[in-house]
Parts: structure tokens; C-alpha cells; sequence
């Protein structure tokens, strides 16, 4: 009885449909080096730190006539998100770059080096924003124009919210693992912008130590996306896998006609 080994490109020549045997959100494979996720990320990158960078702008000239340290907070974190734009901007850059004898397979890879620049960025903002926040609760100063403050709160909200739509949606369409990671990040942004505004009611009622307090609840929602985001950078540089992909893998061609046996996928 003879065994039948039968990887990918043999699948391919069996005409084995690929939506059978990779779902459509967690294919995994190289990313097309001719333009998809170069000219098309590129354009998500920059338009998102536009976005992004307006937004930032607008909520620190708020704070510049409040003093709302929740407020500063989300203005740091906003910035940085804005910043992580730059690492993966330079990636989708140089991505455009042909295989060489060097680099045979392109420079592919550089979105996963970006991957993670960006996961040390957000660390660095949730550093910035911890300081300012224990800075303000030890001495805290009045905070005025709360309705100004709410303002910029919910236009926090809206452009992270933006962002991080097209962020996703760009990301999956390239299969952009750093672009969709940070889409997410961008999205739990903006319910942290929203905690600003609860601060600001607080404050109103009477309570001027929920405003340190929100800002040191939205540095906790910076780590855990610190967290979420560098293991999904992690799995994607050691080139993991959706463990269900590879079951579904098994099924599909053990179900082909004359194979006998997958041994190995």
C-alpha cells in the first residue's frame, strides 16, 4: 500500500477549492509582493495617522485650558496609537522592495519587525500615561471646561472608532497581521475615551479624584492590549497557525480520492 504525502501545492494541483481548506478570516501564507499589501497599506497606514493625529490635537488643546488628567491620558495614548503608524508605514514602504539573493523571499517580514515596534510603542504610551496619572492623584490640581472635556472625549470615541473600522477592514483584505492587531488596539481605544467622559460627569458631581482614577483605568486597558497585541505579534514572527486550521487541513484531503494516509501537515 503505497502512502500519499500531500502538502499545499499538491492540493492545488488536485484543484482542491482554497476556501476548503483555509477559512477566509485566518488564511495564512506570504502576502501578494506585487502591490496588495504595500499601495493598499499604506494608504490605511496614512490616512489612519491623519485621522489619528487630529484627533490627538484636538483633545490636547482641550486639555490645555481643562487640566483633565483622564483626559491628557487618552491624548497620550491617542499619540501613540498615531505613532505606531510610522513603523508600519516604513514596512509597507519597503516591502516594495524585489527578492534578492540575500532576501529570497522579499521583505515580507519587515510588517512583523513593525508588529512589533508597535506593541513597544503602546508599552511606552502605557508608561507615559501610569506617570501622569499617580503624578495628578497625589497632587491634584481643579479641572474647569468639563463640557469641553466631554467634547473631546466623544471625538476621541468617533476617531478611534473610524480608524480602527478601516483599519480592520484594510488589514483582513491584505491579510495584514500588524494592521489588523492594530485596528483592534485603535477600537479599545475609543471606549477609552469614553471612560474620560465619565470621569467628567464625576468631577461634575462633586468626586475631582475620579479624574486620576480614569486615567489610571484606561493605563490597566493599555497593558492588557499590550498584552493581547504582543501575542499575536509573537505567533505571527514564529509563523503560528489557527490550531483548527489544521484540522480542517487533515479532514479536507484525507477525504481525496487514493490517499491513504496524511502523516505529516
Amino acid at each position: 500500500m503505497r502512502e500519499s504525502y500531500i502538502n499545499y501545492t499538491q492540493a492545488k494541483s488536485l484543484k482542491m477549492p482554497k476556501t476548503e481548506l483555509f477559512s477566509q478570516e485566518y488564511t495564512h501564507g506570504i502576502v501578494d509582493p506585487k502591490f496588495l499589501s504595500t499601495d493598499k497599506g499604506f494608504y490605511a497606514v496614512k490616512w489612519s495617522f491623519i485621522g489619528l493625529i487630529l484627533t490627538a490635537f484636538f483633545q490636547i488643546l482641550v486639555f490645555s485650558i481643562s487640566g483633565s488628567t483622564a483626559l491628557l491620558t487618552d491624548t497620550i495614548h491617542n499619540f501613540g496609537n498615531a505613532a505606531t503608524a510610522i513603523p508600519l508605514g516604513f514596512a509597507f514602504i519597503l516591502s516594495r522592495k524585489k527578492p534578492n539573493k540575500r532576501f529570497t523571499y522579499g521583505y515580507g517580514r519587515l510588517e512583523d519587525i513593525a508588529g512589533l515596534l508597535v506593541v513597544f510603542l503602546i508599552l511606552f504610551s502605557a508608561a507615559a500615561a501610569a506617570y501622569e496619572s499617580i503624578s495628578r492623584l497625589f497632587s491634584p490640581k481643579p479641572i474647569e471646561f468639563l463640557g469641553a472635556v466631554a467634547v473631546a472625549s466623544i471625538v476621541g470615541f468617533l476617531g478611534n472608532e473610524l480608524v480602527a473600522k478601516f483599519r480592520i477592514k484594510v488589514g483582513r483584505k491584505i491579510r495584514s497581521a500588524a494592521l489588523v492587531v492594530d485596528g483592534y488596539h485603535a477600537q479599545a481605544d475609543g471606549f477609552s475615551s469614553l471612560a474620560v467622559l465619565f470621569g467628567a460627569f464625576c468631577v461634575w458631581l462633586g468626586y475631582p479624584l475620579a479624574d486620576p482614577l480614569i486615567g489610571l483605568l484606561i493605563t490597566i486597558v493599555i497593558l492588557r492590549i499590550v498584552w493581547e497585541a504582543g501575542k499575536s505579534v509573537f505567533y505571527r514572527m514564529l509563523d503560528g497557525v489557527e490550531p483548527g486550521i489544521v484540522d480542517e487541513i487533515h479532514q479536507v484531503v484525507s477525504k481525496v480520492e487514493n490517499v491513504r494516509d496524511v502523516t505529516e501537515i
